[in-house]
């Protein structure tokens, strides 16, 4: 029997806000004042919910019902008159039932009263009586529904005025920014043109920018005017009709309100410029959920998500947008196409789930989701060939990478993500104690590698091949399937030592030129100890679009192209997006190569440090190991400072001498590879070794 008093808060069906939130956002884009709504499936909310509260009290109570839509309430199966919005429920135990309809928006509700209010432990049903336990975030007063939901906002001046010989004016943020253009002293009447643009020459083009405002004035308008949507945007010209006079300019900047938690300094300033737009890029477009970038799409892509996913492990360690963005992805059943119709995207949602459990530990939220991964897998089953192999077919996209290549019959890429998909939903179904799907499916992912490397490897080419079409093997050798093999360990110590010379290495294997597969790319390096290459290319390849003026890291960059030239995509002169997700790489390069920080076990139950100095002369920095923890690290060439947080961690390193350290012993395990056990919870450790001469540049 209930006697406390109990805090409300908003509930809808599981799930059903971040589906009906990510069909709002997604269809925000606009191109030159018209929608450009996903050609991908869109899911909306279930229009006609029933809430569900079994209560017992022991005197009668009144209680206030808010609404989003319209609603009835019955108790024990008969109606109760509340349009009034408050109603008496009887002592005792009783059955409340309230049905909520809403034909355009998420149907939720809030019920206070003394000692009954919503919350997690009511029930809800989309009308087909199979009770589940709703849905709910933070909304906790009547009066701010989920519907007024709205990211942070904060004024943010231009750096730079530029009047044209034409009369407009070109204003400069100074860097990439998002938001709501801010008009002040408007004075009218006429017509005011915003032309915006992510570079100077997109701004100047009336006639090919990708997104343009036209603003009305009347006689009688008021002297503020904020616009009603967000753009991305760094400059932005003002055309206005003669009589029209606008005193001063601003932007309603909005963001996530996130924490920048991990941290990373070096002897490098390239390096260190690298990191920081990187943060900045990723937390642009780190939104309601990750997008893919701010201009151009907008969307939530699940293969740009499954890079942010592990990019915010080392730099926000936000769980909560990881979780709207899965949820939002995945959608609801039936399924009938591929994550935004795309072969590849399907898995790296099924891997990047896992992925999620292993940096968090939150098992509970992978409960939440399992049906949705056993329904996504199985649509992928059902779609194999008679090898077992998966392949595009009519209304997929197999997109791999914007890059010009063959894309017909059984990609290896696809195996490799398939057979990890496979191999990773038989782990979750083990800790699920789901012990016949997941014996089921380990024996499919074992069937399915075995026949992969059988057709696809070539001990003389020291790689997996590109394609078989019609049963023939095609011959040609990418990148793309060879280093994702190395990333998701499918090779042996001998194999990825191949992949690396003979493919990653090898100039004569086409290269890649998005910062999408750069970054898996420079990952796979990294794990067979080429992070010295890896650093060189960095400061050559992001460094590039540094040395351009880029403020934030691009969709596309091709060293080759001159002047605006590195802006055209599909066509169009400024397509290309020049704030994207996939561009903030350098963050997990970083942190889990460099700083060396990956969990040991699941929730980084135990930490593994095994830093590396990479041609740096020096490193420092942090590490979330969870929302309210994380590592610190100093190293050099001579010392290394670890200050452990709130769980045991083991370091492992290389030096030229035995390494030392006053608390705790240091024990040899081969190939001059060194390993001390870090048990000592928020304390710090310093550790006396040697690098190998050849492992600084001293750079």
């Amino acid at each position: 029997m209930t006697t406390e008093k109990q805090t409300a808060t908003w509930i809808w069906y599981p799930g059903d806000f971040e589906i009906w939130l990510h069909r709002e956002v997604c269809l925000r884009r606009e191109e030159r004042g018209s929608i450009y709504p996903p050609f991908y499936r869109l899911d909306s909310p279930y229009v006609s919910l029933k809430f569900q509260h079994i209560y017992t009290i022991a005197e009668s109570e009144e209680i206030s019902i808010a609404a989003e839509g319209r609603y009835n309430v019955m108790i024990d199966g008969l109606m109760v008159p509340s349009a009034s919005g408050r109603i008496v429920l009887p002592a005792g135990e009783h059955n409340l039932i309230i049905s909520v309809v809403n034909e355009a928006g998420l149907p939720a509700l809030f019920v206070q009263g003394s000692s009954v209010a919503s919350g997690p432990h009511w029930n809800v049903s989309h009308t087909n009586w199979q009770w589940v336990s709703p849905g709910s975030w933070h909304f906790n007063k009547a009066t701010e529904p989920p519907s007024a939901y709205r990211l942070a906002t904060i004024k943010q001046s231009y750096m730079s005025e530029e009047q044209l010989p034409d009369g407009s004016r070109l204003i400069d943020f100074g860097k990439e920014t998002f938001g709501y253009i801010q008009l002040h002293g408007l004075t009218g009447p006429g017509k005011v043109m915003l032309y915006y643009g992510e570079s100077r020459e997109e701004a100047l083009s009336e006639a090919h920018c990708e997104t343009l405002d036209c603003i009305e004035v009347a006689a009688d308008a008021p002297l503020e005017y904020t616009h009603h949507a967000s753009r991305a945007l760094r400059y932005v010209r003002i055309v206005a009709d003669v009589g029209i006079e606008v005193r001063d300019v601003s932007l309603l900047y909005e963001y996530l309100p996130v924490q920048y938690r991990g941290q990373f300094r070096c002897s490098n300033e390239s390096i260190n410029e690298i990191w920081n737009i990187s943060v900045y890029t990723l937390h642009l477009t780190t939104r309601e959920f990750f997008l893919d970038g701010i201009k151009r799409d907008r969307w939530v892509w699940s293969g740009d998500a499954y890079q942010s996913y592990l990019i915010n492990y080392y730099s926000f360690f936000d769980e909560a947008v990881n979780r709207r963005t899965t949820i939002a992805l995945r959608g609801k059943d039936p399924l009938d196409t591929h994550l935004n119709t795309i072969l590849d995207y399907s898995f790296f949602w099924i891997i990047a789930l896992y992925d999620h459990y292993w940096y968090t530990g939150d098992l509970e939220f992978v409960r939440s989701m399992y049906k949705k991964l056993l329904g996504l897998l199985d649509f992928c089953r059902r779609r194999a060939n008679v090898n077992g192999m998966v392949e595009g077919q009519p209304g997929d996209w197999v997109f791999v990478d914007w890059a010009d290549m063959d894309k017909q019959g059984e990609l290896s890429f696809q195996q490799v993500l398939y057979c990890r998909s496979l191999e990773v939903s038989a782990q979750l179904a083990a800790l699920l104690e789901d012990e016949v799907r997941a014996q089921e499916l380990s024996r499919e992912a074992s069937s399915l590698k075995k026949q992969l490397f059988e057709t696809f490897w070539d001990e003389e080419h020291g790689g997996l091949l590109h394609n078989r079409v019609n049963g023939v093997l095609q011959g040609g050798m990418t990148r793309y399937s060879n280093m994702f093999a190395i990333l998701l360990d499918m090779l042996d110590e001998k194999q990825r030592q191949l992949v690396a010379r003979h493919v990653l290495k090898n100039d004569a294997v086409p290269s890649i030129v998005t910062p999408y597969m750069r970054f898996f790319e420079l990952a796979a390096l990294c794990e067979v100890g080429e992070q010295a290459y890896v650093l060189s290319e960095m400061k050559s390849y992001w460094g590039g679009m540094l040395d351009l003026g880029a403020t934030t890291f691009w969709e596309k960059y091709d060293p080759e192209l001159e002047g605006a030239a590195q802006y055209e995509s599909s066509g169009r002169p400024f397509a290309k997006s020049l704030c994207h997700a996939w561009g903030a790489g350098p963050i997990y390069l970083l942190g889990k190569y460099f700083m060396g920080v990956r969990p040991l076990d699941a929730g980084y139950a135990k930490v593994l440090i095994e830093p590396t100095l990479g041609g740096l002369s020096w490193i420092e920095g942090t590490v979330p190991t969870a929302e309210d923890d994380a590592v610190a690290i100093f190293m050099d060439e001579t010392s290394l400072r670890i200050r452990t947080g709130n769980r045991p961690a083991v370091l492992r390193l290389t030096s030229v001498i035995e390494p030392t350290c006053e608390a705790g012993i240091v024990g040899a395990i081969g190939d001059n590879r060194y390993e001390l056990s870090l048990d000592s919870l928020q304390s710090e450790y310093v550790i006396a070794y040697r690098t190998y001469p050849t492992q600084s540049t001293n750079i």
